[in-house]
């Protein structure tokens, strides 16, 4: 395994970093095989970045295939206001392409994924990726920054009645404005531009409602997205893997139904990229 790590410069970049776990090539072996690459929001409510949500996920990609990062982007913690993480995104996804010979990367299969409020952002990259506002912000082609899929974890979508406003208020900092924060609730922001989604929430999550996700793929189902999406009845909110390996001390995140969700998760990469 290649092992890098890059610093993101884009806009206020402060300690935005991408991390690339990436297989070996062995031309002499396999040719010329270029592989998918997920690259991974964890969540942290745009207040922190959850390292559970990282590393351990990277590391189950490889097991599928494909290669593997993590953005570490920045937060409200480093004044970081919205476009700044969403730029941040766009930058690593250009980045990777941009080097997709060098990594073995398959240009074509890019696939965002996010955790939580790192839900929100992978989405948010698969909503704007073709606004003309952000290709001004990010001073390159839109097609270099185009997620070809997203995986979404328990994401925060709306601003609306089920949101959770801790995220909303994080992202927004100073800018922080009820037109903006329409804007930013992704169920509105949903067309036929959007890439195809794999989703996964639990029915008892208590921190970001079961509704942001329901109301995503409605959106997505209405524009004619295609998407996979599971809803399991038992787990809390944050269960990243739901296994002992992402789970805090107290085990709370340990969930056998939930556990699933990544091996549903390799097969729609197989069939679909």
């Amino acid at each position: 395994m290649i092992y890098e790590r890059v610093k993101v410069e884009i806009g206020n970049a402060v300690q935005a970093t991408l991390f690339l776990y990436l297989h070996e090539s062995y031309p002499e072996t396999y040719g010329d095989r270029k592989r998918p690459l997920v690259l991974i929001c964890p969540g942290g409510g745009y207040e922190h970045v959850s390292v559970r949500e990282g590393e351990p996920i990277a590391f189950q990609f490889l097991t599928a295939g494909c290669h593997a990062a993590v953005l570490w982007y920045d937060i409200s913690r480093q004044g970081a206001e919205h476009p700044q993480a969403l730029m941040e995104l766009a930058w690593s996804v250009a980045y990777i392409r941009e080097h997709a010979e060098e990594y073995a990367v398959d240009r074509a299969k890019i696939i965002v994924a996010g955790f939580s409020a790192g839900g929100h952002l992978a989405a948010s990259l698969g909503c704007f990726w073709d606004r003309d506002w952000l290709e001004k912000e990010m001073g390159k082609k839109r097609e270099w920054y185009q997620p070809n899929g997203m995986i979404l974890a328990y994401p925060v979508i709306t601003a609306g009645e089920f949101a959770h406003k801790g995220s909303f208020v994080n992202l927004m900092g100073s800018k922080a404005d009820p037109l903006l924060e329409k804007e930013l609730s992704l169920e509105n922001q949903v067309t036929e531009s959007v890439p195809p989604v794999f989703m996964w929430h639990t029915f008892e999550d208590g921190s970001v409602p079961l509704e942001n996700s329901l109301m995503f793929a409605s959106a997505l189902r209405k524009a004619g997205i295609k998407f996979e999406y599971h809803v399991f009845p038992h787990g809390v909110h944050g269960s990243a893997l739901a296994t002992k390996e992402t789970a805090m001390a107290a085990g709370k995140e340990i969930e056998p139904q939930c556990e699933q969700w990544m091996q549903l998760c390799k097969n729609w990469l197989k069939y679909n990229f």
